[in-house]
């Protein structure tokens, strides 16, 4: 490990506008606490910094929706989230909230002393304004059509289906999300940070300096330097947020993406008074763990804004992951397509590591990746269960059946022991070098590589046999799977930190030092372990599938809440809804039209004849079903061929928001021909 003085670790700010789920876990928050909990392990001198990212539009427009405070709503889901990272596992030291005060005067002090330096340009540019609301509409509060991929329900400052990042006056046919009204645009004046200043320094220091980043943060930031660099906005109109500590700003605050990473230095401040030492001395290393849609306001913003402060370091690395899908869809907090933290704690209690485990084991590091109930439940079957925990309970088992608990002595060594000696310490130093270099997927294998190892030894040695023949052998195996499952219960520590104090329990030992683990004599002689317990129990196929039926559900309910009323039609006069001449008819015979999925070929009995309809209403209906019902059939339609079969009429059906087609019925049986006025 190389001599640093000090880690700054940040992790990003969870947006407070609604539960932590699977994805952040995957992408943010489980790595992030891997490599803090490693590097405490190591003696390293290292904070763990977070906090809730409180301002912004998608929390008014929840505060508006709920009919409360935007205060209401971040204090929520700050308690909300706090509580369900501490029960978790996530080792942070500090978690803190950008609505605090603390952070509104970090926040303000860091804006006055770029705008006394002149670092921002002043300008005035149109914006959308709704009149009457009489507000100007930021980019959440502005709904219209993608112009790249055409989708409607585009916001003003992203399309969620194809992901292009836009602005307000970008969407085509924009509607205010306030009161449904078309905006106008109207003048208005903001500042803006001068990034194609930076962009030459910004270049140099991310490509030239940090080749070893990820290709994808690399890949991301050179497509932004290919387009070249634009001023951004620092300010908006927003009645939330940090107030412009400036003159002449009345109504505008600090735009979101420039208050929120402030908020790292806010609770750096909260936590220490020492903490200059980790923000501006060149001792200190920083790493911002975030995913991949943050990777332009780290890499790129962020560090403008250090840069142009001036006495402030830069990040030495930003291992952004990727995302993580959920059953083979993105996972939505809008569509309530997660798998919520806070609820799978409620869910599965006292099985954190399981999830830590699963999605460290499917981490997003390279690409999306994608979680399954059903991986979820085979990766602690086979590897937690069936690895893991199958080796430690084995050993502990013999240990307390063959010497009442006691560790025995090596007596003698032979080649395959010694072997299985250097695997150990040959891993140690692979996952030592995986987690400095942020591949804690490839750690967390080779931790599972070695309950393997041991498996292996103990499956080839038998000492359940050997017991019987060679009792001094015996002992000698006993030690070695003793030393492994020490070693174990430190090297466990980052990923799987409850599971690791179980089994430090279960050995009735205190935690080894990492620097201190190797492969003898990291317990003792003559240590008397205690009695083991499962650390793992198997997960049934009706656990996964009451999962799995908890997402379809929701599926369905956000459906319900968003299904959207067809617009009324244009006015008719009466005169022409007189021209249409409703009947009541009864099916007399129906059948599918051959080759297609949706046409029935009907006789229909008007009461005038019985005529010929084609409908498509087979995916609502089988023949059967509508032999001898009545229905309503427009009988002066014009005679069409469909299917080469000419149709007399047309039957009257409500269609649901499903698809689903009913047919309209008289409240009692009236006689064919009756007429509908």
């Amino acid at each position: 490990m190389k001599n640093q003085k000090r880690y700054l670790i940040t992790s990003a700010l969870p947006y407070s506008n609604g539960p932590i789920h699977i994805g952040h876990l995957a992408g943010v928050y489980v790595p992030a606490d891997i490599y803090t909990r490693y590097l405490r392990l190591r003696k390293q001198d290292a904070i763990h910094i977070c906090g809730s990212d409180e301002h912004g539009v998608p929390i008014t427009l929840k505060a508006k929706k709920e009919g409360i405070t935007p205060q209401q709503v971040v204090d929520r889901y700050h308690k909300i989230n706090k509580k369900a990272f501490s029960d978790f596992g996530i080792s942070f030291d500090i978690y803190s909230r950008t609505s605090s005060e603390a952070h509104h005067k970090t926040a303000s002090e860091f804006f006055k002393n770029l705008y006394d330096k002149g670092e921002f340009i002043e300008k005035t540019s149109k914006q959308l304004y709704d009149k009457q609301a009489d507000q100007y509409l930021a980019d959440r509060y502005v709904t219209g059509t993608c112009p790249h991929c055409g989708s409607d329900s585009a916001y003003g400052d992203q399309c969620e289906k194809c992901g292009t990042s836009l602005s307000a006056l970008d969407l085509i046919n924009p509607i205010s999300a306030i009161t449904g009204n078309v905006p106008v645009t109207k003048a208005t004046k903001h500042w803006y940070l001068p990034l194609d200043k930076h962009q030459p320094f910004l270049e140099e220091w991310i490509l030239e300096q940090h080749k070893e980043w990820r290709e994808g943060v690399k890949g991301q930031c050179r497509s932004w330097f290919k387009a070249g660099l634009q001023p951004r906005a620092v300010s908006r109109d927003l009645n939330w947020g940090v107030p412009l500590p400036i003159k002449d700003a009345e109504g505008k605050v600090l735009y979101v993406w420039f208050d929120a990473p402030i908020g790292y230095i806010t609770a750096t401040k909260e936590l220490t008074p020492d903490w200059e030492k980790y923000w501006k001395s060149e001792d200190t290393k920083m790493v911002h763990f975030i995913g991949k849609d943050n990777i332009v306001f780290h890499c790129i913003i962020f560090p403008a804004m250090l840069k142009a402060h001036g006495d402030y370091i830069l990040p030495n690395n930003v291992p952004a992951n990727k995302f993580l899908n959920l059953e083979n869809d993105k996972i939505s907090t809008s569509r309530n397509w997660a798998v919520w933290l806070h609820e799978y704690l409620q869910e599965f209690p006292g099985q954190q590591d399981v999830l830590r485990y699963v999605l460290t084991a499917n981490a997003p590091e390279a690409k999306d990746n994608n979680f399954t109930w059903k991986d979820f439940q085979t990766r602690n079957n086979n590897e937690l269960v069936g690895d893991l925990g199958n080796f430690i309970n084995r050993i502990l088992v013999l240990t307390n059946k063959y010497y009442k608990g006691v560790v025995p002595e090596i007596t003698e060594l032979n080649e395959s022991d010694k072997q299985v000696i250097a695997k150990i310490n040959n891993l140690k130093q692979d996952i030592e070098k995986s987690i400095e270099n942020y591949r804690f997927r490839e750690a967390m294998v080779s931790v599972i590589n070695l309950s393997r190892v041991g498996n292996k030894y103990l499956a080839e040695t038998e000492p359940w046999l050997l017991i019987k023949t060679n009792p001094e052998q015996v002992k000698t195996i006993m030690n070695i799977c003793l030393q492994i499952t020490t070693n174990l219960s430190t090297l466990l520590d980052p990923f799987l930190p409850f599971t690791a104090k179980k089994l430090r329990t279960m050995l009735n030992i205190e935690m080894v030092e990492w620097d201190s683990l190797n492969a003898k004599n990291i317990i003792k002689v003559g240590h008397k372990i205690n009695k083991p317990s499962l650390l793992f129990s198997k997960i049934d196929d009706k656990t996964v599938e009451k999962q799995r039926e908890k997402l379809a559900n929701s599926k369905k309910e956000l459906e319900k809440e968003t299904r959207k009323i067809t617009p009324q039609k244009n006015i008719v006069d009466f005169e022409d809804f007189q021209k249409l001449d409703l009947r009541i008819g009864t099916v007399v015979s129906a059948e599918k039209v051959a080759k297609t999925k949706k046409l029935l070929k009907l006789q229909v009995n008007t009461g005038l004849d019985t005529r010929t309809v084609v409908a498509g209403i087979a995916e609502s209906y089988k023949p059967e079903d509508i032999i001898n019902k009545q229905v309503v059939i427009l009988v002066n339609l014009s005679p069409r061929k469909i299917r080469k079969i000419e149709s007399q009429g047309m039957l009257l059906m409500a269609e649901d928001f499903d698809g689903k087609l009913s047919a309209l019925l008289p409240f009692e049986e009236v006689a064919d021909g009756s007429s509908i006025k």
